[in-house]
């Protein structure tokens, strides 16, 4: 009976803990339910906020592409008509505008010596000329434009001692013709000055070449290399066939070299240079004022200065050194546009007398050749002296020994410097070559003929040579 009994209970307990099992089951199985669902239910909370997100976002890319499409439709147009625009404005007014350098480029002297109907023809052959070498569909359209610079009183002068011009007033004629023979020619006066033209053109060739309405850019440079370096600097690949040099004289190795078109017009324009004509210089009383003096003595017998270089008195047996202004003539040599000084000749014994005068006692150079002195009393030089004629010729021989500033550019009539130097002689015994005779020479390379022997210059200026 026991047995059983325990058998019962052992039975009774051990489902009792196979039931506190199952409800333990149950209970976990709810619990683990519970927190799926809440991590479902979480999850699912997360997709519709991403979905609902997505969904904006989709309104709003639509929005933007549609807005996107909008402004690249209207940009298209923009562009479209911006580049029709630019079109018709680059080719709107379309010219070729010739540029010349009168300094060196010559009209031809049957044009220049018609005077005002000469300018007008030459200004109507230039536009002719020019169209002439036009072709394309704007022919008809295209303006013909021209600029004429160069130093009007240096050039008329340089015309006269070549025997190109009968008359200053035929040159003065020429330009006025020139200028009124189309509205868009202009022939421009630039002044006395080293490269004033230069600069004036290479401005205008800077601004015509960054304007697209100028279809051509014709340049009357061919005798100045000066222009090699500056186009070699301005001009793109695009830019050289837009240029063209025309050709007076024979253009030079630096400008042949940029490679560019070049055009003759020989109806138009001289193909030589400028030269004096003038072979010998007559003696002849001093001149009223003393703008033309120079310091180039002629041959003389010894009681004459033979060159401002030679201090010493020469005996007659001795041959003298040419030192007339013959020995240009005989070289060809041209110094610029002022051309050559005519001689002053000076007694030795005069200009001995005024060189021996120093400080105080030196005679004014102001006051005897140009007038009274404007200094006055301040003036440290000598204003009492009564001079003789010979003393102020002596003066002027020396004063024309110093440079003037200007140099060939120099357009007073009565300056009283020198304008080349008047040293320069052609040994009659030894090398035949031009020597510069003066001690300290204070004059440049340039103001010398090509080739001359600088023999003593001055220690401060030997860079120069």
């Amino acid at each position: 009976m026991t047995t059983m009994m325990d058998a019962f209970v052992r039975r009774f307990q051990l489902l009792t803990e196979q039931r506190e099992t199952g409800d333990e089951l149950i209970k976990d199985l709810l619990m683990y339910v519970e927190t799926v669902e809440n991590g479902l239910r979480h999850e699912n909370e997360r997709l519709k906020k991403e979905l609902n997100d997505a969904h904006l976002d989709l309104d709003d890319s639509r929005k933007s592409r549609r807005e996107l499409q909008i402004h690249w439709n209207l940009t298209s147009q923009h562009l479209e008509r911006a580049i029709n625009e630019n079109s018709i404005l680059q080719n709107r007014n379309p010219y070729i505008i010739a540029l010349v350098d009168a300094d060196g480029m010559i009209f031809n002297q049957d044009l220049i010596n018609q005077g005002l109907e000469g300018g007008k023809k030459a200004a109507n052959l230039l536009r002719a000329s020019i169209l002439e070498q036009c072709s394309g569909p704007q022919t008809e359209e295209i303006e013909i434009m021209a600029k004429v610079c160069g130093n009007y009183t240096g050039l008329s002068k340089a015309l006269m001692r070549d025997g190109t011009l009968e008359s200053f007033e035929k040159f003065k004629e020429f330009t006025l013709g020139f200028t009124q023979g189309k509205a868009h020619f202009d022939f421009i006066d630039v002044g006395h000055g080293k490269e004033r033209a230069d600069s004036k053109i290479k401005e205008c060739i800077r601004w015509h070449l960054r304007n697209w309405n100028c279809k051509q850019l014709l340049l009357g440079i061919s005798f100045d290399s000066g222009y090699a370096p500056f186009l070699d600097e301005v001009i793109t690949q695009d830019d050289r066939n837009r240029i063209t040099i025309m050709e007076g004289p024979p253009i030079v190795r630096e400008l042949s070299a940029v490679g560019l078109r070049t055009l003759k017009f020989e109806h138009i324009f001289r193909s030589q240079k400028l030269t004096d004509r003038t072979t010998e210089f007559t003696q002849s009383s001093v001149p009223s004022t003393w703008a033309g003096v120079t310091s180039i003595p002629p041959p003389t017998p010894p009681t004459t200065v033979a060159s401002p270089a030679l201090g010493k008195t020469t005996s007659t047996a001795v041959k003298k050194p040419d030192v007339t202004s013959n020995v240009f003539a005989r070289l060809g040599w041209v110094p610029g546009p002022r051309g050559l000084d005519p001689p002053i000749h000076v007694k030795k014994d005069v200009l001995e007398a005024v060189k021996r005068r120093t400080n105080s006692n030196k005679l004014c150079n102001n006051h005897y050749l140009r007038g009274p002195c404007s200094k006055g009393d301040e003036c440290c030089f000598e204003h009492d002296h009564k001079a003789t004629e010979e003393e102020i010729k002596a003066i002027a021989y020396l004063t024309r020994q110093n440079p003037c500033v200007n140099g060939q550019d120099c357009d007073n009539e009565e300056c009283i410097y020198g304008h080349h130097c008047p040293s320069v002689v052609i040994p009659s015994v030894g090398p035949k070559e031009p020597t510069c005779m003066a001690f300290a020479c204070k004059f440049y390379k340039d103001d010398h003929p090509p080739g001359t022997v600088i023999k003593h210059p001055k220690k401060e200026y030997v860079e120069r040579y």
